[in-house]
């Protein structure tokens, strides 16, 4: 449904449109974000990037953006509304789109950046003016400049000729009737032919297919992004069992990476990995799919987090062989860098049912008890042994001798206080 692009005229047949915004709220939690799904349209209806009205939203909230112009997304961090956003929209268009003098939105953007200084001019009634620069998004627009529309000196030569041999046909008309002589037309480098005329070779060919394969993967790209969390995770599993099942998965730890991140279901990545990659056999496993666990994992405390829910699912799965050995395989985990200590720490503090019954997870974390208290007291004694090193480091000097070769390390006995030699002196008398 498309709205005047002034909404304060409430003619219906007021000729400048737009499209009403839609905004798609996605994740949750401190992750929340909204997603302008028509920005690119909404802009191009008033002839602005988008990347200003959406930067113009996060001035007027206080939130963060985002830009993807590759895949059409444009984020602002948390929840809004469309209409909310509807209606901040008409203050941008006011302070940015509409002309001062006629109301009218067909105006350009004229940025100097060494003067720091936008202007702004009217195609309908020659208005030329400049712009308050005082709102924090005038920061933004001196930084990125909107697009000079690309009219080359050649295209503006190619016209003046078009013009001329317009004319000159009109002119030379009459003359060429009276004398029967029609003048074949010339060749012309600048023909239109050569404008829509198509290559047929066959990297021509080839070119072309990859241009339409890239368009249809961003097609494809924000079609699925529009989908449903729970969409997104099967569409991610089936990818990675596609991948196991036709023997690629060994090498395929960036492909896999890449996709769990276009879909935007990174965190929950290990999770669909342990359940697809790991069995019974999961300590050799471990070591086997170490590479692509670590894509995930390394740095995100989230991903280790879901590791950790997928490993309790597969002991479910198989309760008899891995019960015993829940020990082992945390401290497997771990040494392949694929759990950190807090999140150890931080997941044995608490039983949850999440992923699995409380009575099995009292379970899982009663056999975890050993290690975990293994890796409590490992880190008490290399606290230790640093204090320990520091004060040593304090008894030690460094003695250089002339007639030495090497430079010798003597351990420096801490000096006696005055008061303790004094005791000495009385003990003696």
């Amino acid at each position: 449904m498309s709205v005047n692009v002034n909404r304060s005229v409430l003619d219906q047949f007021y000729r400048y449109k737009m499209p009403r915004l839609i905004a798609k709220v996605e994740g949750k939690g401190n992750g929340i974000k909204t997603v302008v799904v028509n920005m690119v349209d909404v802009a191009k209806a008033l002839n602005r990037p988008p990347t200003y009205p959406t930067k113009f939203f996060g001035c007027e909230l206080g939130a963060q953006t985002q830009f993807d112009a590759k895949n059409d997304r444009f984020i602002v961090n948390g929840s809004h509304e469309a209409n909310k956003l509807q209606d901040m929209l008409d203050g941008f268009i006011r302070k940015f789109v509409l002309c001062p003098e006629c109301d009218n939105p067909e105006t350009d953007l004229h940025v100097n950046p060494k003067k720091q200084t936008i202007g702004n001019s009217c195609k309908a009634c020659g208005y030329r003016g400049m712009l308050d620069t005082r709102h924090k998004l005038c920061t933004f627009i001196l930084k990125n400049p909107p697009e000079a529309p690309d009219l080359g000196s050649a295209t503006v030569k190619k016209d003046k000729e078009k013009k001329n041999r317009k004319k000159d046909k009109e002119n030379g008309g009459g003359e060429a009737g009276k004398n029967n002589d029609i003048d074949a037309p010339e060749a012309d480098g600048d023909d239109d032919d050569e404008d829509w005329a198509e290559e047929t070779t066959e990297e021509a060919q080839r070119r072309r297919m990859e241009e339409i394969s890239d368009h249809a993967k961003n097609l494809t790209l924000s079609e699925d992004l529009e989908k449903t969390l729970e969409e997104r995770v099967n569409l991610f599993y089936n990818f990675v069992k596609d991948r196991k099942e036709d023997g690629s998965m060994d090498m395929a730890d960036k492909e896999v990476l890449a996709e769990a991140e276009r879909l935007d279901v990174t965190a929950m990545g290990p999770l669909i990995l342990t359940e697809l990659l790991f069995n019974e056999d999961i300590r050799e496993q471990i070591k086997k799919y170490k590479r692509h666990f670590l894509r995930f994992c390394y740095n995100n405390k989230k991903a280790q987090k879901y590791l950790l829910g997928g490993f309790e699912c597969l002991v479910k799965l198989h309760q008899t062989q891995l019960l015993p050995r829940v020990p082992l395989i945390l401290k497997d985990l771990y040494d392949a860098d694929l759990l950190e200590e807090d999140v150890i720490f931080t997941w044995a503090e608490k039983v949850s049912k999440k992923y699995v019954s409380k009575e099995l997870a009292k379970e899982i974390h009663a056999k975890a008890a050993p290690f975990v208290k293994w890796l409590k007291e490992a880190e008490e004694e290399s606290e230790g042994s640093d204090e320990d090193e520091e004060e040593e480091d304090e008894n030690v000097e460094v003695v250089y001798s002339p007639s030495a070769r090497e430079l010798k390390v003597e351990t420096v006995k801490p000096a006696k206080t005055q008061r303790e030699e004094e005791d000495i002196d009385i003990d003696a008398i």
